[in-house]
């Protein structure tokens, strides 16, 4: 039996570069949450915008970003992923972090590195799926460009038991490429008979890039239960 789940997306526009703005702007977005929820979901690089630069902005799992998910996680008693720049043994990952009220946290290395950005040329590949439990539902969280690569996020079945239930995908996936992220969302349903979440950002990034949101929540069948085209927004879905 499943009890059940609850989610928040934050789609929104982010300060490029910036980490202290972004943190400042997603605390008070988290905090203001009023419904009940139990995951909150924050675009791809929530705290810096899609970067090419991570020599100068990636952290630790020690650092600052990896404590402030600690702390707003805690305090709003709710599990909380995004990803975020993380530095390791010299080499760089896009990093997903699922960070549980306790403090205890899980990885995700996004796979599929956006090479039209280069940025296979700042970033080492991740080589393990993740797929995290909360009160018996599976969850797989995956990043933006992964969308694109059906196999890797494919359902590998355990006796005949799906070997999850939700995806997410966090993402940076501008406007004009938009018609693939929501074709994508509700194709990766369909395919694998499961929710998906897709969380967005909007706003122009340091690059002049547009992002038009547009994150989606996507029941199994591939009906689309949430849009939200331009704007920011806070959405709760259970």
């Amino acid at each position: 039996y499943m009890s059940p789940l609850t989610f928040t997306i934050i789609q929104t526009n982010l300060y490029w570069e910036d980490k202290a703005a972004n943190l400042h702007l997603l605390e008070k977005k988290i905090s203001s949450i009023a419904e009940k929820t139990e995951i909150v979901v924050l675009p791809e690089m929530f705290s810096t915008g899609f970067s090419m630069r991570p020599e100068v902005l990636a952290e630790t799992m020690e650092g600052e970003t990896v404590q402030w998910m600690k702390r707003v996680s805690a305090a709003k008693n709710i599990i909380l992923a995004g990803s975020i720049i993380i530095e390791e043994d010299g080499r760089y990952f896009n990093r997903l972090i699922w960070m549980l009220p306790n403090g205890q946290h899980g990885v995700y290395d996004k796979r599929h590195r956006f090479a039209y950005a280069d940025e296979d040329e700042h970033y080492t590949a991740g080589s393990k799926r993740f797929i995290a439990s909360v009160k018996g539902w599976k969850i797989h969280p995956l990043v933006c460009y992964d969308l694109r690569f059906p196999v890797w996020a494919r359902q590998q079945s355990q006796q005949g038991e799906p070997e999850y239930d939700v995806l997410i995908y966090v993402a940076n996936w501008p406007e004009r490429r938009i018609h693939a992220w929501k074709t994508l969302l509700q194709a990766r349903a369909i395919e694998n008979q499961c929710y998906v979440v897709g969380v967005n950002r909007t706003g122009e990034d340091g690059k002049n890039i547009h992002y038009s949101g547009e994150s989606m929540i996507v029941d199994p069948v591939g009906e689309v239960l949430y849009t939200k085209k331009d704007q920011e927004d806070i959405f709760t879905h259970t």
